[in-house]
């Protein structure tokens, strides 16, 4: 008969500390293995996310939308696909050199010889037709004749100006060609204008506008064109920075920035047109860069309400002295619209919002008094619901750090102490839409255009862009006021740009 011994305490107690200890053990590897398997949790929604995004872009509702496709197959119909074509042989050819063509730096214009003509006589007066030193009549020897290519509803002509020529056997006299902003070019304001129009404001890049001309019979190459538009551009700059000085002394302006490229001998490198706009004017800044200082040197002193999304070079400016920094609730709707996922939060703070932009649209429709009352009694109190919301959601344990509610909630959280700002001022709004639309001529004109050809293309695209768009924002036809402008500001009083402002030059005309 066997006799087993019963195990000792002390061998019981080491066992069941050895359990103990493994099932430690076990509850840490459990622990790593529940927050490892939330991390891909969290890595697979933002994938998830991220897809259902780029799905929208290409099979959502985008008009002239041209699809990608997943293979080739999808390129073809049933039984129509071609069969694979053979690879022809290819040839080793010597290198050379492409000789470069001679221009001579000019670039000529020409007409068809069937275009109307109209004449213009630029006689001397009378009383100088008579030689202020001998007092006899001067003595007629010609005329100087000078043709002008021009522009009017739609047709074009020369402008031909006659000037007689007199002379007393000494000197030789004749009256003053009319002011232009580029003396002794073959082209008319007009047909310049025509040409600023087409380009700035119907987005046309210079070689299809050459394009046109040609269907006209009118040959003038883009490279001339370019240099007609860059020298406009520079030639306008005192009335585009007195526009400037008239925005930044308003007190309450919109700004944002936009991408485009600047062509380079290797790559395009990309640049940025910053828009600072107000209730008024539009105007574009082109910098090669997004650095922070690039706004510092736009603005310089301004002092005023300052409205933009929540890039750092505008939300540091908070922080200075006398700006009073309104972000944009537009934004802060967009990043709750783009949760793929319906949590009652979003919902919530989206009907919230909308809210906001329904008194709003209310409060923009009265008197300054009755606005401010909206905003600060209704208005406030909807703005404090939503951040004390926001901050009891954020508190929670069970969100995960990296997902899109996440990003939402604590992009709104982190812009809380300024987003009652614009409650205190009439002229502020609750978004930044007015720079959003300001931005969007440039947005269009690049899918045209592809690239500013150079910085100097850059400065004056800025200049004319800022003038084209204030015309059309304040329903001034760009075509009539730049003609206007461009044959007086180059006489005009330096001291007195800012009656040839839009504004101004559309109070003169039509009141």
């Amino acid at each position: 008969m066997k006799i087993t011994q019963k195990p000792s305490l002390k061998h019981l107690q080491n066992e069941n500390l050895f359990l103990r200890n493994t099932n430690k053990n076990l509850q840490k590897e459990l622990l790593k293995f529940k927050n490892q398997n939330a991390l891909i949790q969290q890595k697979y929604e933002d994938i998830k996310q991220q897809l259902e995004w780029f799905q929208r872009q290409l099979f959502g509702k985008k008009s002239e939308r041209i699809l990608s496709p997943s293979n080739e197959e999808q390129l073809y119909f049933e039984g129509m696909k071609p069969q694979e074509e053979q690879l022809e042989e290819t040839q080793t050819i010597k290198e050379h050199k492409r000789k470069k063509q001679k221009r001579n730096g000019k670039y000529k214009i020409s007409l068809p010889d069937d275009l109307p003509i109209k004449t213009y006589l630029l006689d001397l007066p009378e009383e100088e037709k008579i030689c202020p030193i001998t007092k006899k009549p001067l003595i007629k020897i010609g005329e100087e004749i000078s043709d002008k290519l021009a522009y009017i509803h739609g047709s074009y002509y020369i402008k031909r100006f006659i000037r007689p020529k007199y002379s007393n056997k000494e000197q030789i006299f004749t009256s003053e060609m009319p002011d232009s902003i580029l003396p002794k070019c073959k082209a008319d304001e007009s047909f310049l204008s025509d040409i600023l129009v087409k380009k700035f404001a119907d987005h046309l890049p210079l070689y299809r506008i050459s394009e046109i001309f040609q269907r006209e019979h009118i040959f003038i190459h883009r490279k001339l064109l370019s240099q007609w538009v860059v020298k406009i551009g520079t030639n306008l700059y005192p009335l585009y920075k007195e526009m400037l000085k008239q925005t930044l002394s308003s007190g309450c302006i919109f700004m944002d920035e936009i991408p485009v490229k600047m062509l380079q001998p290797i790559k395009c490198k990309h640049s940025y047109i910053w828009s600072v706009s107000n209730h008024k004017y539009k105007i574009y800044r082109f910098k090669e860069d997004r650095k922070h200082q690039n706004v510092q040197d736009i603005l310089g002193n301004y002092q005023g309400i300052l409205h933009s999304d929540k890039y750092a070079a505008y939300e540091n400016l908070s922080l200075e002295k006398g700006i009073i920094w309104c972000p944009c609730w537009a934004h802060i709707r967009r990043k709750f619209f783009e949760i793929n996922t319906d949590p009652p939060i979003k919902k919530w703070i989206l009907q919230k919002i909308r809210y906001l932009f329904m008194l709003e649209r209310i409060a923009l429709s009265r008197d300054e008094n009755q606005r401010l009352k909206i905003r600060q009694e209704i208005e406030a109190s909807i703005i404090d619901e939503i951040i004390e919301k926001v901050k009891e959601k954020l508190s929670e344990p069970n969100l995960l750090p990296k997902a899109s509610l996440t990003k939402a909630l604590r992009y709104l959280y982190n812009l809380s102490p300024h987003l009652k700002n614009y409650i205190n001022y009439s002229d502020a709004r609750l978004d930044n839409n007015t720079a959003e639309r300001a931005v969007r001529p440039f947005a269009i004109g690049r899918k045209n255009w592809l690239f500013l050809g150079s910085q100097n293309g850059g400065k004056a695209a800025s200049v004319i862009m800022s003038l084209v768009q204030t015309c059309r924002s304040l329903g001034i036809n760009p075509r009539e006021y730049l003609e206007d402008i461009m044959r007086k500001i180059m006489s005009h009083n330096s001291q007195k740009l800012y009656e040839l402002l839009p504004d101004r030059w559309k109070q003169k005309y039509f009141g």
